[in-house]
């Protein structure tokens, strides 16, 4: 769809590694960046009759082809420039398709090129990649190019590479090869090794459209508790040359794909939640699926493990997966249970003694075990300390081969309530679409232990930290025990699914129960409090949506009514905040309340601030930020992460 503009705009958007964005008005503005802000970058000039003009990247020539327009759909971005002698698009399209893993997996963007000669004969394009995308560092590198079947390449990376050479949150790649490839005939490459550019230069002549594939091979992306795995795609290629010719060949029938899937997800946006809900769907697709890396284990079974970018880094995080699941969850259950296996994974291992869920398995791209509130003094010297903060791009020790009683964990900052709930509704959610319960079932154990401790602690959370609590911890936090209510219910769904029906019975009243007195003791008027005990406080309760989407009735329609009625009250320039305590607000929540609004009105109301926010902001030029200040757009630290995928939540329905 046609947009005005956007705070930052997904270019070639693959993996937590291979993110590329443009952060300006026009293409031309800055260079591009990784979503991290690191400059990552690429220059593209159009010469017509000996005249250069550029068109990506920071201009280093005397003029710019101007923009004309910009248009972003779930898979693609594609550019305008125009001036009196010819018009140019620039489209990229990451194709992932989320009912196709190889194509979600495999690292190739296309970016396409469409001329049309206004009053010019000869056409020149140059693409231009720098050694941003493959280091951090001023390491020497190395350039090559190459032929293979009916396409040409370059690539280039490291002299010395290191695969997984370190972990840390706000970092680009610094080890694999970069590739760009092309079947224009009438092209050729050249490898610019004073400024260690690597230049493709395709002369158009007669032809009106042209194009490339950009492509990164990390060679090994996850330590998965001590397997090396790689990414998904090559479980069908045996090198990224491969990958790359594919890529070609099927690149017709993929781009249909693409634009079908486009239209889809705009159209049915569109009937939701108008044109800023449409424009909200695009903007946050690709991004929450490259927040992700695809992998498999040893027996195959499918992985699919978040970085949680601009925060620290954790990988597998279970309250950055709960919130993404609404996109994943509207094509294929495998991409969840990719993200519940980590965690069922890691809370079998000896050192993870607790009877509730973890919150990570380990800081990206290591799943070695949960590293969120590993107390400082263990076992550990200021020197390694310094060292697994941060900064230095430390590996944090294989924590999943610890024994019991090594006491590495800080209590008081776990989230026992909200990772608790999480597992258990994911995993009822799961199988509630496959219509059985078989991926539970190997698991039932531990669910009950969670459950258990819902049951405990659930109906008035005591003084524990969740996942929103970024003004400090909250006691009597009312959100978190709708958290809880709905974990219990989840586990009574999965007991009546797995033929333990007096159990199931048994949770469902219990749930129920605690739903009625939940809406007693939180009740503040016409609206429900943040904390219990105090009725002059109010928060989003957006962990209701479980509710109505399972028709399950623990909560009156009274609640729905009165929440949501008080958030469009509460409505700021940007957004409802979160809760009376601060003016941010967290725009995949948001959407969660939106999936519960009556009609289409209702749900634009609390929606349409959302998309003026990402439309507006100019100060704050980062990928979809979703905690962000409602009176100004000032992020606060995330950025790009894969919990937007909670901004199709009103598709579940």
């Amino acid at each position: 769809m046609r947009i005005k503009r956007a705070a930052s705009v997904p270019l070639v958007l693959h993996d937590p590694f291979f993110s590329i964005w443009s952060s300006a008005d026009h293409l031309y503005d800055h260079d591009t960046v990784h979503w991290s802000g690191a400059k990552q970058q690429i220059r593209a000039y159009l010469t017509v009759d000996g005249k250069r003009y550029c068109f990506m990247g920071y201009m280093d020539v005397n003029e710019v082809l101007p923009q004309t327009s910009i248009d972003v759909t779930a898979t693609a971005t594609e550019y305008v420039f125009e001036n009196d002698e010819v018009k140019l698009k620039c489209r990229f399209t990451s194709p992932l398709l989320l009912d196709d893993m190889v194509l979600v997996s495999r690292p190739c963007t296309y970016i396409d090129f469409e001329v049309e000669k206004k009053a010019a004969s000869d056409v020149v394009l140059d693409f231009e990649v720098s050694p941003d995308l493959i280091r951090n560092n001023r390491d020497q590198v190395i350039q090559f190019e190459g032929k293979k079947d009916d396409f040409s390449y370059a690539y280039m990376g490291r002299a010395v590479q290191l695969p997984l050479g370190g972990s840390d949150d706000l970092v680009t790649p610094n080890w694999g090869y970069v590739y760009v490839a092309t079947q224009e005939k009438n092209s050729e490459f050249h490898l610019d090794r004073q400024w260690e550019k690597l230049c493709l230069k395709m002369k158009l002549e007669d032809k009106k459209e042209t194009g490339l594939i950009l492509a990164y091979d990390d060679l090994l992306s996850i330590n998965y508790f001590g397997q090396w795995r790689k990414a998904y795609w090559t479980t069908k290629y045996h090198t990224i040359l491969d990958a790359i010719a594919a890529a070609f060949a099927d690149k017709t029938e993929t781009l249909k794909r693409a634009a079908e899937l486009d239209s889809d997800i705009e159209a049915k946006a569109n009937e939701i939640g108008g044109e800023a809900y449409a424009y909200l769907c695009n903007m946050s697709y690709r991004q929450a699926i490259a927040a992700h890396k695809l992998i498999t284990d040893e027996e195959g079974n499918i992985l699919f493990l978040s970085k949680e970018n601009a925060s620290n880094g954790c990988i597998g995080t279970v309250d950055v997966s709960y919130p993404s699941i609404p996109l994943f969850m509207l094509y294929n259950t495998e991409y969840v249970k990719g993200m519940l296996r980590p965690i069922f994974k890691f809370a079998g291992y000896d050192v993870w003694e607790y009877d509730f869920a973890p919150h990570d398995v380990g800081r990206y791209p290591y799943a070695w075990g949960q590293v969120y509130a590993y107390k400082k003094n263990f076992g550990a010297d200021a020197e390694e300390k310094t060292i697994w903060a941060g900064g230095r791009n430390g590996v944090f020790p294989p924590f999943y081969t610890y024994p019991t009683g090594c006491d590495v964990y800080n209590i008081d900052f776990q989230m026992p309530v909200e990772e608790c709930g999480n597992m258990l509704i994911m995993m009822a959610v799961v199988c509630k679409a496959d219509g059985n319960a078989n991926f539970a079932a190997p698991h039932w154990d531990v669910l009950k232990q969670w459950k258990n401790y819902l049951v405990k602690y659930g109906a008035d959370p005591g003084d524990q930290l969740c996942t929103d609590d970024f003004a400090g911890h909250l006691e009597h936090n009312v959100n978190l025990s709708v958290k809880a209510i709905m974990g219990i219910e989840a586990y009574a769904i999965l007991a009546e699914m797995l033929g333990e029906e007096e159990e199931a019975k048994k949770h469902h009243a219990l749930a129920k129960e605690m739903a009625v007195d939940w809406e007693v003791r939180a009740d503040a008027g016409d609206h429900y409090a943040l904390a219990f005990g105090s009725p002059d406080t109010w928060s989003l309760k957006y962990n209701l949506v479980w509710d109505k989407l399972w028709g399950s009735k623990l909560f009156s329609e009274e609640v729905y009514q009165k929440e949501l009625d008080y958030y469009i009250k509460q409505a700021r320039k940007y957004g409802t905040p979160l809760d009376s305590r601060r003016a941010y607000t967290k725009s995949d929540w948001l959407l969660w309340c939106a999936a519960m609004a009556e009609d289409k009105e209702q749900a634009e109301k609390l929606i349409e601030p959302i998309a003026r926010y990402l439309e507006e902001v100019k100060e704050y030029r980062v990928p979809f930020a979703d905690w962000y200040e409602t009176g100004t757009g000032e992020y606060h630290h995330f950025v790009g992460r894969s919990v937007q995928g909670g901004i199709f939540m009103p598709m579940m329905f």
